[in-house]
């Protein structure tokens, strides 16, 4: 079978910033508690903006950069568990917002975890043969499910979007994913309510399991690529808090040259956006070298996690 590769990336961010002092004036809280707890300053809020919205914007920066047309695009998958529509799913109006003509699309929701779960399922689509090019696209627009009044889980969340344009190659550029879940922790990371659902953790729970169990799944994935942990470019793990970033990175004993994603600390809890945004703004600023290997490690509700390497577009 073919590989496949990542051909380009994009991301949007709302313009809203929302600073830990401006979450002090709605809850109980202060800067020096957010910083303290999770890392995080600032976090992006959209208004108007839909998921979708927010979607299609990445996702034409992605294809934009990829030079590819948009009738060259099979498959458009989006990865959210914020989005309002249930159909229209979001994909098909990423589609028809960009043009793309005759695509499978369709959402997947595994939370957190989405993007790169995603990632893996059109790396399998393309090396099928089911499509040739394929858009992928986490989203999220947690400002619509935040508890406000909740000063445990509202200092996390943000919004935001990344996306990536997979293309068929020659050789394998996406590692093979580690991926699954334990569904004995499934309401550790949850939303709750019906049609208007809000965001509620069990914050210790989470933290015992990734500080536990991401380490193992990080080392697993490098096997299966065949690349050594030293080796590694990069490392751009979910953007939950950089607590929990930072004793995933000091449990793998990374070489200090290896560049870790903290833009947690700018943008907040991205959910499903979180890989493909931080993973975009490194590549932007050229803090990745082109055809470096990184690691991307996901995990979310369900407890579901997901993580390959692929090589830096």
């Amino acid at each position: 079978m073919p590989g496949t590769r990542i051909a380009a990336l994009g991301h949007h961010q709302p313009a809203r910033v929302l600073t830990n002092d401006d979450l002090a004036g709605m809850v109980d809280t202060s800067d020096e508690w957010i910083r303290r707890r999770t890392g995080i300053a600032t976090r992006r809020i959209a208004d108007e903006e839909s998921v979708a919205d927010l979607a299609t914007a990445a996702a034409a920066k992605a294809l934009a950069a990829s030079g590819l047309a948009p009738a060259d695009i099979g498959m458009v998958t989006v990865a959210t568990c914020s989005a309002i529509d249930r159909c229209p799913s979001t994909a098909a109006q990423v589609a028809a917002a960009l043009g793309i003509p005759a695509a499978v699309a369709y959402d997947l929701n595994n939370g957190c975890a989405g993007f790169c779960t995603a990632l893996a399922s059109a790396d399998h689509a393309v090396r099928a043969g089911a499509a040739r090019h394929a858009l992928v696209i986490g989203a999220e627009k947690m400002s619509d499910v935040t508890d406000w009044t909740d000063r445990s889980t509202c200092v996390l969340l943000g919004d935001g979007a990344g996306a990536a344009v997979v293309s068929a190659s020659g050789s394998a550029h996406i590692g093979p994913v580690v991926w699954g879940s334990d569904p004995t922790r499934a309401q550790a990371v949850r939303l709750t309510g019906d049609w208007h659902p809000r965001f509620a953790q069990e914050g210790q729970t989470v933290f015992r399991w990734v500080t536990t169990e991401l380490a193992p799944l990080a080392r697993e994935a490098c096997e299966r690529a065949g690349v050594a942990l030293a080796d590694l470019a990069g490392v751009v793990t979910h953007q939950a808090n950089l607590r929990i970033i930072e004793a995933v990175v000091q449990q793998l004993g990374l070489p200090e040259d290896v560049v870790i994603a903290r833009d947690v600390v700018e943008s907040g809890n991205t959910s499903a956006a979180s890989v493909p945004l931080a993973l975009s703004k490194m590549v932007e600023r050229r803090d990745l070298p082109s055809g470096g290997p990184v690691l991307l490690l996901s995990f979310g509700g369900g407890l579901s996690y997901a993580g390959q390497v692929v090589d830096c577009p």
